[in-house]
């Protein structure tokens, strides 16, 4: 079989970065690709606060490509910049989301802590604490609260040329994934992520809100920044697992909000523990405690932690976050609580 620049590509596009399920060529981390013979050569260019994410992935890469049948000398150099920060953020548009109390963002500095779970779960119980709640899917690479919340239309324009949220479960819900098929891949750069999060803040009419919360990305990226830089948020929420690498970028993740001047409202622990629904005993299958030590130590509040149970995934799944489905639950309790929490840190 040939080593062709088509080859290498497809080979490649199997190499994910850490965390997220999306690969290293549609990111465009893959630079100066030239083929001689059987030997290959490029770059991998990325903008990272995690070196050792990159090692990774040229590991990964390197050892795929390595494994292709008749393959050369292959060289890969590793070209890693920290992402450029603004030291404050500029002044908000004064016209954005001025009938909406309370903006708060949803983070987290790495990616499979739940993040988007917790936003939706977060938003019902909101909602059933009496406030009008909207929930804006900012993730533009991995849209998932319409599965989260079980919608599967598209949303109308209005007569004023404004975007309709969807409403679910007594929450105003817009994200990308209606706009696009399930399965059709984002691949943005940094500017049209930019516009598309200004046009969910500036082009859906959201109508009077207590809450609006926005399941952010993970990470510090222009997503992040865009949302700092158009409206003056109450607050960011950072959500965490207890294992050490989960609670190292958590703490980035609240640095660069600090950074930006938006005030932490807090840290939530998601997967804290697991309550055995048989016998009532409590496992701390990892570790437990370390996102309240976390939050202690930056000196904002604790949320809260949320347990364990396979019901808040497949609720996730099935369209019907935990909070409806189960709200009897120890899970829904919990989000409860940190509903109330939120609430209660904002002074609603």
């Amino acid at each position: 079989m040939p080593i062709t620049e088509a080859l290498v590509l497809e080979t490649l596009r199997t190499v994910k970065y850490p965390g997220l399920s999306r690969d290293v060529v549609s990111f465009g981390f893959i630079k100066d690709l030239t083929i001689d013979g059987d030997d290959v050569r490029f770059r991998i260019e990325m903008a990272t606060e995690s070196p050792r994410a990159g090692e990774d992935i040229k590991r990964d890469a390197e050892a795929k490509i390595q494994a292709l049948p008749g393959i050369g000398k292959v060289e890969i150099k590793l070209d890693i910049r920290l992402p450029q920060l603004p030291t404050a953020a500029p002044k908000p548009q004064p016209a954005t989301l001025v009938d909406t109390r309370f903006k708060i963002a949803v983070a987290s500095g790495k990616g499979g802590v739940g993040k988007s779970t917790v936003s939706a779960n977060l938003a019902l119980g909101l909602a059933r604490l009496g406030y009008k709640v909207g929930l804006m899917d900012s993730d533009i690479y991995g849209p998932s609260q319409q599965m989260m919340m079980g919608i599967d239309e598209k949303p109308f324009i209005d007569e004023n040329e404004k975007i309709i949220p969807i409403e679910r479960y007594g929450v105003k819900v817009i994200s990308l994934g209606f706009l696009m098929d399930v399965d059709q891949p984002v691949i943005w750069r940094g500017p049209m992520v930019m516009r598309a999060v200004e046009q969910f803040l500036q082009d859906v009419a959201w109508g009077k809100l207590d809450f609006l919360l926005v399941d952010l990305p993970p990470g510090t990226g222009d997503a992040q920044l865009t949302l700092t830089q158009k409206i003056e948020l109450s607050g960011a929420v950072i959500v965490t697992t207890p294992q050490d690498v989960a609670l190292i970028d958590a703490r980035r993740g609240l640095a660069m909000f600090e950074k930006v001047g938006v005030p932490l409202l807090g840290v939530i622990e998601n997967m804290s523990y697991f309550n055995c629904p048989e016998c009532g005993h409590r496992e701390n299958i990892f570790k437990t405690g370390g996102g309240e030590k976390t939050a202690s130590k930056l000196g904002v509040p604790f949320l809260g932690a949320i347990p364990i149970d396979p019901h808040v995934v497949e609720g996730g799944d099935a369209g019907r976050p935990i909070v409806d489905a189960e709200p009897e639950s120890v899970a829904a309790k919990a989000f409860m609580e940190v509903a109330r929490m939120v609430a209660k840190t904002v002074g609603a």
